[in-house]
């Protein structure tokens, strides 16, 4: 709380005993509203905050069926970074790290934005290749980029295994320098008392059962507290977005997975940026409390529960050690599981439903947090205008009906061989 809240106030409230004041109303449903967007995480709060703030619809409804900040935006690594190949996915995302640089200044609330820098390690030769191609293609297109030697990195990162009996050389990497880290329940928070304080109805453990329809168009919901109508709805809520569509009678190309992620004892600073290892598909970073925290892999089977399982934790494990040997007598304080929604293309969906006034966004993968405030921008404008916005129109529900399948993972990871 200490960290929250100023010496001041603290002793304000301990002096008067007065509660602390609510950051948004505790709204309750009205009987219709313009929008409904079903999903208090970070891309339902940011497009009920962008429909307003963009345009001008202020009879917006937010409903989540726990509280807010209880699904994956609060259950995450906290990264952000632009440093993707494919068209499309340059631009969407290099736009949702600008909306990072200047959100705390547009919410008028501190997400602790900190662009410490993400460096990829690179393996071998042929890594170092991919990196040179994947550096030059944000460079094309007015992204920063550098590429690193191994010279460059022990001096950026001189506790990495540099040994000559290292498990995987290091031979160099790419840095982009604004990427790095938020605070992800700073981002809810943020988002939701911005959207609320632009006339936003946040209606918290309302659960959705049902969709209304007329014919080929929804024009509702049925909920725990209640039938609501709206002119048009959205879906936002990964992990669970293949459940709430089937209400809708849709079946989704996505299936859910396990993703864990880890935070060490905290120690004195000295891991300055995120590094992500070329041999493994793991990523560490330091918090302002001084953990390391870190995370891999997916759980290789299809699950609804929030538990890790020890199998990933050994592998993650291994990989931390292998990095940096020098954490191996750490101990772990704590680890979680979020809810990933992934599609065979590793891609998302962000668009028009073939029902009538229903929208998705869904199936992130990997990448949902750090896409969040050009989320919630693009689903705003897609709903307020009734078609995609350019930046993701790549990324239609029927893009496997056309043939179009956008793999970025396919492209831009790598798997190390010896």
């Amino acid at each position: 709380m200490a960290e929250r809240y100023s010496a001041l106030a603290l002793a304000r409230h301990a002096l008067t005993g007065a509660p602390w004041e609510r950051a948004w109303r505790a709204a309750q449903p009205r009987p219709s509203y313009d929008v409904i967007v079903i999903g208090g995480g970070g891309h339902g709060l940011a497009t009920a905050y962008y429909l307003a703030k963009n345009h001008g619809i202020t009879n917006v409804a937010v409903i989540e069926k726990s509280y807010i900040g209880s699904g994956n935006v609060g259950r995450n690594t906290t990264l952000i970074r632009s440093n993707y190949q494919m068209p499309g996915n340059t631009e969407l995302f290099e736009h949702s790290l600008k909306l990072w640089e200047g959100l705390s200044h547009e919410l008028n609330y501190n997400v602790m934005v900190s662009q410490r820098g993400q460096i990829v390690l690179g393996h071998s030769p042929s890594q170092m290749d991919v990196l040179a191609r994947k550096g030059n293609t944000m460079l094309l297109n007015g992204i920063d980029s550098e590429l690193l030697d191994r010279g460059d990195l022990m001096k950026l990162l001189p506790y990495l295994d540099y040994s000559p009996n290292c498990r995987f050389p290091i031979y160099g990497g790419i840095i982009q320098r604004r990427a790095g880290t938020v605070r992800h329940d700073a981002v809810a928070w943020g988002y939701a008392r911005g959207a609320d304080q632009l006339g936003v109805d946040i209606i918290e453990n309302c659960e959705v059962t049902g969709f209304v329809r007329d014919g080929d168009r929804v024009v509702g919901v049925e909920t725990t507290r209640g039938r609501i109508h709206a002119e048009r709805t959205a879906i936002s809520v990964a992990g669970h977005s293949s459940t709430v569509a089937k209400l809708a009678g849709l079946r989704l190309p996505v299936e859910a997975h396990l993703l864990q992620a880890f935070v060490t004892e905290p120690i004195k600073p000295f891991v300055d940026h995120v590094i992500s290892f070329g041999a493994e598909l793991f990523y560490i970073s330091q918090s302002d409390k001084g953990g390391l925290v870190f995370g891999g892999h997916i759980d290789g089977f299809n699950t609804y529960t929030q538990r890790g399982q020890l199998p990933k934790i050994q592998t993650v494990a291994e990989c931390a050690v292998a990095l940096i040997p020098s954490i191996s007598r750490l101990r772990l304080l704590r680890h979680w599981a979020g809810l990933q929604d992934m599609t065979p293309d590793g891609s998302p969906f962000i668009g028009r439903t073939p029902l009538r006034n229903l929208y998705l966004n869904a199936g992130w993968c990997y990448q949902g947090f750090k896409a969040t405030p050009a989320t919630g921008w693009c689903l705003a404008h897609t709903i307020a205008h009734d078609d995609e916005h350019p930046y993701v129109r790549h990324l239609s529900l029927d893009r496997f009906e056309r043939g179009k399948i956008y793999d970025e993972y396919g492209l831009g990871q790598w798997t190390y061989r010896q």
